[in-house]
């Protein structure tokens, strides 16, 4: 029985695809938010989270798309996010928004013996902290799994507190950890596992040049995606 674990897919439909081909056994999915902003194809991979994800919740970007409200990134990530999420806002619409505004906060599941709490930022059903690996113990007080799934971060980890098992599967659609990779993890034997595959990156930039894009944000989001929009350019 395999559990795929995926995180901030982020409008990447290239780097979902790759992740999905690289996974083709799985048995169920579950998801730990934020399906849009960055990335070229919000609804293609929207829809399919809508329809082939078991567990799921909302990150800060479906909050932020779906309510109108603030994601409160950082840094660079602001701009990309603020000017994707223009865009994204002319595409997104009707069902599919409202399933970003119906997307729960937390999300709990049993598997194969165990029992998983899914969240977004915190175990609690934060949206907007950063917690780095070393801060997970630290906000498990009350909390009573064998599991806790995050996203948020886009960097990868395991660890484990007595008895709970932190999983941050990384980001398949934007990894700040490793260039040109999609990141998740799996779930099977009674095993957390984290997984990166390569995938198309030219292809998602390519999308992103054509897309009504300011070319600072198209180059930004190229070099943490790990690729040169400018080389990127010459071969298109």
């Amino acid at each position: 029985m395999k559990l795929l674990i995926l995180s901030d897919i982020h409008g990447n439909w290239p780097a979902l695809e790759a992740v999905l081909a690289a996974e083709p056994n799985r048995d169920s999915v579950v998801f730990c938010g934020d399906v849009v902003d960055y990335g070229p194809q919000p609804v293609e991979c929207l829809r399919w989270v809508a329809g082939n994800v078991q567990h799921f919740v909302r990150g800060n970007h479906d909050n932020a798309l779906g309510f109108n409200e603030d994601c409160q990134c950082l840094g660079s990530f602001r701009e990309f996010s603020l000017a994707t999420r223009a865009w994204h806002r002319s595409l997104v619409h009707g069902d599919d928004c409202q399933f970003l505004r119906n997307a729960p906060r937390l999300d709990w599941f049993k598997w194969d013996g165990g029992y998983f709490r899914i969240a977004h930022a915190t175990p609690q059903g934060g949206l907007f902290e950063y917690l780095s690996a070393d801060q997970w113990g630290e906000w498990l007080e009350g909390v009573e799994a064998d599991f806790v799934l995050l996203g948020h971060t886009h960097v990868q980890g395991v660890r484990t507190f007595g008895r709970t098992t932190v999983v941050n599967p990384g980001s398949v659609g934007l990894a700040r950890d490793v260039r040109g990779k999609a990141c998740y993890a799996v779930y099977e034997a009674g095993r957390i596992e984290l997984r990166q595959v390569d995938y198309d990156v030219e292809q998602t930039v390519a999308a992103l040049r054509a897309a009504p894009l300011p070319q600072r944000v198209v180059e930004g989001l190229a070099r943490v995606l790990g690729c040169d929009s400018r080389a990127s350019a010459r071969v298109s």
